[in-house]
């Protein structure tokens, strides 16, 4: 398994580590208390959910703050919490280099994506990022094989954070990871069903906010349990310099490589850029880096400060010595800060987890109703009900595949970070910017990104082959998506101007 593919997303993080039984009463109060909030936004959206358009985009009517912490939210989830902390103690300060490029892709994001996708979907009542491709390109096959490409992914990513939710909801409750996996699911599903991406939106706004203010009291703890963070850097140097040298354990060319697949892949990872069809006045997007920057920045603080602090306690003795990297959060929660804060943190990872299993469950629905169907020149009469069906019968199908061998379901999940990049990165944020992109050169690009990507990750799970110097599968995937959507579109560019109708060309002038 690649370092990326284990470090990527919540679910593949909490794959990784046993986490500790904490069913102690005050944490059992507070995950009930987080699941009653949950059920109560849940049917309140429930409400306000009467469309497809409600369903599936929120009927376009969420304000800037609200979109901004729920994209917040669903960025980090609970990797911040639990994997993070985990790859910092383990890499040293390289494993920033996940998170550097953030306020970078948070302009990008707004200012050559968000701005665009939200005028197209104005302009042709759009509610998928499949839909933006295929307006794009003038090609319903274009957009089927944007959302093939999607669905995958999203398989793999649902397996995972089931079966992350069963691990999370047992240590909290002490059920059996089978009963928490179901539990967890059931919880999920019965919002997804009914509120959609509404009761999603709000719940990212709920548990967002909580993981901030989490976030700040263990930096708070950290720094004050360790003497601040000039005694904590001293203790580092002291024994393990090269920790907090500039690429940590890494290489050279592993850090900048997860720069490059995290500053530009994250413009097409769905569970973020489907949001910015969700806002309600788009001249409010000036805004949008400037507050995901900060929110980020609150957010990732126990990020980095569990990361580099537990790695001191450990080594000045006052910490045991970890099983796992990942045990960096537990440990430090158990041993160091109030169990009432650790209650908090472990029910927003279970409550993070939810939140992105909500969005790719509502993602999956739409391709199923909506772009797969057109791909196909058909449309579905009564999506709101169709999509509510399709929604429970994604909930149960990665409840049963997180049941399956742990081994079996990460692998499912391996891919999911770098095929949503390479195959829509090109074809969709380049493609919004670039009236020289084809129909052809996207359609290459897209099956290139699902194919390289699915091969090479599938050779380095089976340890048929890995890269070099740390040079992840998914950088070089997206390298090769990029390289093949200019080259077939440079190709094919007497197709341009045939494949761009005169609303999008006006929308990407703007």
């Amino acid at each position: 398994m690649t370092v990326t593919a284990r470090m990527i997303g919540n679910a593949h993080a909490l794959l990784q580590v046993a986490l500790p039984s904490v069913a102690q009463p005050a944490v059992v109060a507070v995950g009930l208390l987080y699941f009653a909030v949950i059920i109560a936004i849940s049917v309140w959206a429930a409400r306000r959910t009467r469309t497809a358009s409600d369903f599936f985009v929120a009927g376009k009517g969420i304000g800037l703050v609200a979109l901004t912490v729920a994209s917040v939210s669903v960025s980090v989830s609970g990797f911040a919490f639990i994997g993070g902390p985990g790859f910092i103690y383990a890499a040293g300060l390289g494993a920033m280099y996940i998170v550097l490029p953030a306020a970078v892709t948070n302009v990008m994001g707004a200012w050559v994506l968000a701005k665009r996708m939200r005028l197209l979907g104005e302009a042709r009542n759009l509610i998928t990022i499949p839909d933006a491709i295929g307006a794009r390109y003038r090609s319903p096959a274009a957009q089927g094989l944007a959302a093939v490409a999607m669905l995958v992914g999203i398989i793999g990513y649902m397996a995972t954070n089931a079966l992350a939710m069963g691990v999370v909801i047992n240590s909290i409750f002490g059920v059996g990871l089978g009963w928490g996996i179901w539990i967890g699911m059931g919880v999920t599903l019965a919002y997804s069903a009914s509120g959609g991406i509404l009761a999603g939106i709000y719940n990212d706004v709920f548990q967002g906010t909580l993981m901030a203010i989490a976030s700040v009291l263990v930096f708070l703890f950290v720094l004050s349990y360790g003497g601040g963070l000039g005694h904590i850097s001293h203790t580092i140097l002291a024994r393990d310099p090269v920790f907090l040298g500039p690429w940590g354990r890494l290489t050279p060319l592993a850090a900048l490589s997860f720069f490059f697949v995290f500053s530009m892949g994250s413009l097409g990872q769905p569970q973020a850029v489907h949001k910015y069809y969700m806002l309600r006045d788009p001249l409010q997007l000036k805004w949008y880096p400037l507050l995901k920057t900060l929110g980020l920045v609150l957010v990732l603080l126990l990020y980095f400060s569990v990361g580099i602090g537990v790695k001191a306690f450990v080594l000045s003795g006052r910490l045991p010595a970890l099983t796992s990297p990942d045990q960096a959060t537990p440990t430090l929660l158990l041993n160091v800060t109030p169990i009432i804060l650790a209650a908090l943190v472990f029910s927003g990872v279970a409550a993070a987890t939810m939140s992105a299993a909500n969005s790719f469950i509502n993602i999956g629905a739409a391709i199923v109703t909506h772009d797969l169907p057109i791909a196909f020149g058909r449309h579905v009469k009564n999506e709101l009900g169709w999509a509510r069906v399709v929604t429970v019968l994604i909930s149960v199908a990665a409840a049963i595949t997180a049941q399956q061998s742990g081994a079996t379901v990460a692998f499912l999940g391996i891919f999911g970070w770098g095929l949503f990049s390479s195959a829509l990165v090109p074809a969709l944020a380049v493609g919004l910017n670039w009236q020289g992109a084809t129909r052809a050169g996207a359609m290459a690009s897209i099956a290139t990104g699902l194919l390289l990507t699915l091969g090479l990750e599938t050779a380095s799970y089976l340890k048929i082959f890995t890269f070099p110097a740390g040079v992840t599968a998914s950088a070089v995937a997206m390298v090769a998506s990029f390289l093949v959507f200019f080259a077939v579109s440079v190709l094919t560019r007497a197709t341009a101007a045939s494949t761009l109708d005169p609303d999008v060309r006006l929308v990407m002038e703007l």
